[in-house]
C-alpha cells in the first residue's frame, strides 16, 4: 500500500465506525478496520526483513553452538544450549514463508548485507566471556528483538498473517533469551569491564548503523568500520573446558554404570548413580556442539534437530543437578569427568563422534540394561523426583534415535553399518586411565562412599557396609559395559 492510499485511507470517515454483525468484530479480531486499511508491508518489504531475520538466526545459532564446549561457565553451557535451539527452531518457518511469497531468488544463503556479518563475526570473535556474553546478549539479540518488534508492528495482520504468526512465535522466545540475557550481562559485566570493552561495543553500534541496524529499515549511517576482534578469523576451540567447581576431570575412579545395573544393589542407592549419569551428560553437549560446527552442507533440518538433542542432553544434566540439589548433595564435590567429550572432540572426526552416539543410543534401548531398565529402577525408588526424571530422560532417548536413523544412518549405508561404524570410531578412544594418574591429572578418587554417606543422612538410614565397599572403576571397561581398547 503506497503513502497516498494510506492517507486516504486514514481521513475516510467509515472506518472507524464499521462493526460487523451483532457488533461482533471484524476481521475475525486481527485488527480493526482502520488498521486493516493503513497498515502493511509490501512483499518485497516483508521479504527483505525476513531474510535478515533469517540469516540473523542463522549467525547467532552458531555464535551460541561454537562456543558451548570451550566456555567454561557451567551455566552458560546450558543457556547457549538452549538459546542455540530457540534460534534454530525459529529459523526454518521464515525460510518457508519466504519461499511462498514469489520473490526468486530466495536469497536465503546470500548475506543481506556485509556490516551485518561483520557484526556477527565480531561477537563470535569475542575470545572473554564478559565481551562474548555483553556481545550476545547487549547487543545482537536486543537488535534481533527491535526487528521482530518491527515487524509485527509494520504487518498487516490479514493479509500478511502468515508472517506476522511466524515473528510474533520468534519474538515471544527472544524475549525469554533477552530476559535471562540481561541477567547474565548483569552478573558478568562490571562496569570496569564495560568501559574497558566501549571501543568494541561502539564498533558494534557502528556496524548496525551501516547496516540500517538489523532489519535494514533504519538509515544507513557512516561506512562500514575495521575490524577489531575479527581481523583474525575465527578459530573452533574444541576442547571442553569447566569451571573451577568441576574439580578432578579427569577422574574415572567410580564405574556408575556397573553400579547401576548390578541386580544385588538395591534401588534406592541406584538413584545416586542416576543424578550421577544425568549430570555427567554435560559432556553430550559439549562433544555434539562440534560435530555441529565442524558438519558443513546439511540442510537445515539436520542441524535443526541435532541442535534439539543437544538442548536435551543440556536439559539431562540440569536434572540430575536437581536431584543432587534435592537430597542436600553438594554436587561440586564429585568428580564430573570430561574425557569422553575430550577424547571425541580431539580424535575424531565429526562423522565418527555422530557415530558413536548413535551407537550408545541404540545401546540404550534394550530393556535390560536400556532407558527403560532405569526408569524401572527410579520407579522402584518410590521417589517422585528420580522416576520423572528418568521418565522424561528414557522419552528423550527414543527421539534421539529416531534423529540418528534419520541423518547418520543413510549416510553410513544402513543401520547394521552405522552401528558397527561407531563402535569402531569408539573404540579408537585412547583412554589413558593409567596415564593420566601418573601425570598427576588424577588420583581416580573412589568419591562414591562419601556421597553415600551423605545420602544416607538424608534418608535417615545407615549406609550398607557392603556398598560402602564399592569400588570398580573405569579402567578397564566403557560406559556401555564393553572391554576397552588396549
Amino acid at each position: 500500500m503506497n503513502q497516498e492510499s494510506r492517507q486516504d485511507a486514514q481521513v475516510s470517515p467509515g472506518l472507524a465506525a464499521y462493526a460487523g454483525h451483532s457488533h461482533l468484530p471484524p476481521l475475525v479480531g486481527l485488527q480493526s478496520m482502520s488498521e486493516a486499511s493503513t497498515r502493511g508491508l509490501t512483499v518485497a518489504e516483508s521479504v527483505a526483513r525476513q531474510l535478515r531475520l533469517h540469516w540473523s538466526l542463522r549467525r547467532l545459532h552458531m555464535i551460541f553452538v561454537s562456543r558451548i564446549a570451550a566456555v567454561p561457565i557451567y551455566e552458560l553451557k546450558m543457556a547457549f544450549s538452549l538459546h542455540a535451539h530457540i534460534c534454530a527452531e525459529h529459523v526454518e518457518p521464515l525460510a518457508s514463508r519466504v519461499r511462498e511469497m514469489r520473490q526468486p531468488p530466495y536469497g536465503l544463503e546470500v548475506s543481506p548485507h556485509a556490516a551485518l556479518d561483520t557484526f556477527f563475526d565480531e561477537i563470535q570473535c569475542a575470545a572473554e566471556i564478559p565481551a562474548l556474553v555483553l556481545g550476545i546478549y547487549g547487543y545482537a539479540v536486543p537488535a534481533m528483538v527491535r526487528a521482530l518488534e518491527r515487524i509485527l508492528a509494520d504487518t498487516n495482520k490479514l493479509f500478511d498473517h502468515p508472517t506476522w504468526r511466524v515473528c510474533r512465535f520468534a519474538l515471544l522466545e527472544m524475549h525469554d533469551v533477552l530476559h535471562y540475557g540481561e541477567q547474565a550481562v548483569a552478573c558478568l559485566v562490571d562496569e570496569p569491564t564495560r568501559s574497558s570493552l566501549a571501543a568494541w561495543t561502539t564498533r558494534l553500534e557502528e556496524l548496525l548503523a551501516a547496516a540500517g541496524d538489523l532489519d535494514g529499515t533504519q538509515p544507513k549511517c557512516g561506512a562500514e568500520p575495521q575490524r577489531m576482534f575479527s581481523s583474525q578469523p575465527f578459530r573452533y576451540d574444541p576442547v571442553p573446558r569447566r569451571d573451577e567447581r568441576f574439580r578432578d576431570p579427569y577422574n574415572m575412579g567410580v564405574n556408575a554404570e556397573a553400579f547401576l545395573f548390578d541386580a544385588e544393589i538395591p534401588p534406592r542407592p541406584k538413584s545416586i548413580m542416576l543424578y550421577f549419569k544425568r549430570l555427567r551428560e554435560i559432556d553430550v553437549p559439549e562433544m555434539m556442539s562440534s560435530i555441529l560446527v565442524e558438519t558443513h552442507g546439511k540442510p537445515w533440518g539436520y542441524y535443526r534437530d541435532m541442535t534439539r538433542q543437544l538442548w536435551d542432553e543440556a536439559r539431562h544434566a540440569m536434572m540430575g543437578e536437581i536431584g543432587f540439589v534435592a537430597m542436600g548433595i553438594d554436587w561440586t564435590t564429585i568428580p564430573f569427568n570430561f574425557t569422553w567429550s575430550l577424547g571425541l572432540n580431539t580424535q575424531l572426526t565429526p562423522l565418527e563422534r555422530h557415530g558413536v552416539l548413535y551407537a550408545i543410543e541404540q545401546g540404550l534401548m534394550p530393556k535390560k540394561i536400556g532407558k527403560e531398565y532405569e526408569w524401572e529402577v527410579a520407579l522402584a525408588t518410590a521417589n517422585p523426583l528420580t522416576a520423572l526424571i528418568q521418565d522424561y530422560d528414557w522419552a528423550d532417548e527414543i527421539l534421539h534415535a529416531r534423529i540418528g536413523r534419520d541423518w547418520l544412518v543413510p549416510e553410513l549405508g544402513g543401520q547394521k553399518e552405522a552401528l558397527a561404524f561407531g563402535d569402531r570410531a569408539w573404540s579408537r578412544i585412547l583412554v589413558d586411565w593409567a596415564r593420566w594418574r601418573e601425570q598427576g591429572l588424577t588420583e581416580h578418587r573412589n568419591w562414591w562412599p562419601e556421597v553415600y554417606r551423605d545420602a544416607c543422612r538424608h534418608w535417615g538410614i545407615e549406609p550398607d557396609p557392603a556398598l560402602l565397599a564399592y569400588h570398580t572403576t573405569y579402567e578397564n571397561t566403557r560406559a556401555d559395559l564393553k572391554q576397552v581398547a588396549g
